[in-house]
């Protein structure tokens, strides 16, 4: 698998990068490609999802927050530059298959920190009983392409007031609190973000994929 390396390090729009995987997964070509990523305070909710019943938006005008949604289902989630957001674009066309492969991939990666984390038959990663990864996959031209958001650190207030899950999916999961549900990956490890980043691409990936400015400019922005 190679690693995707943009032209600068800058943060760009959560809609640039959903764009890049666009682009990759219509182009790809031998090997299967990873790329992390991180964004400006989001929340992004899947394609099956009404966004009112999903986002407070009042609050994330009032603050700042950008909303998008994506093209892959699954549930509603807030990212900012604190979390660490992953894309694992494949030919695997099975998207079942897919979603193994990533969270098998991620589970190494934890576990080689010392972190014993479980997968779970919703594709979540999970640190005892908080989870700590959560994952969307869908399906490309080529193949499949898997997006997830895992908390390494955020601002806890933003994720608690931007996502408005709903009385009764919190009553069915016989919790009282978004906050009770969740981890964060910097409460198990002294490695920090960057540290975190360099180890995923050290374990998983050989070789680089180098995305020129030219297709930026051409094909994704």
């Amino acid at each position: 698998m190679k690693y995707v390396v943009l032209p600068d390090e800058r943060i760009r729009p959560l809609s640039f990068y959903l764009a890049t995987e666009d682009y990759l997964g219509q182009n790809m070509e031998d090997d299967d490609l990873l790329m992390l990523w991180q964004v400006e305070p989001s929340v992004i909710y899947g394609r099956n999802q009404a966004v009112e019943n999903e986002v407070n938006l009042d609050y994330c005008r009032e603050n700042g927050i950008r909303v998008y949604q994506r093209k892959s289902g699954g549930g509603c989630v807030y990212a900012d530059k604190d979390n660490l957001m992953w894309s694992f674009v494949t030919s695997e066309d099975n998207v079942g298959f897919a979603f193994n492969r990533f969270v098998t991939m991620v589970l190494l990666v934890l576990r080689k920190m010392g972190i014993e984390a479980t997968g779970t038959s919703h594709n979540d990663i999970m640190i005892g009983d908080r989870k700590v990864c959560g994952t969307a996959c869908r399906k490309t031209a080529k193949g499949c392409v898997v997006h997830s958001t895992m908390l390494y650190d955020t601002n806890m207030a933003h994720m608690l007031n931007a996502i408005t899950p709903g009385p009764e999916k919190l009553e069915k999961k016989g919790i009282q609190s978004v906050r009770q549900r969740i981890t964060l990956l910097k409460e198990y490890t002294s490695l920090s973000l960057d540290e975190v980043k360099t180890l995923i691409r050290e374990t998983l990936c050989q070789g680089e994929r180098r995305l020129t400015e030219e297709e930026i400019e051409r094909f994704i922005v």
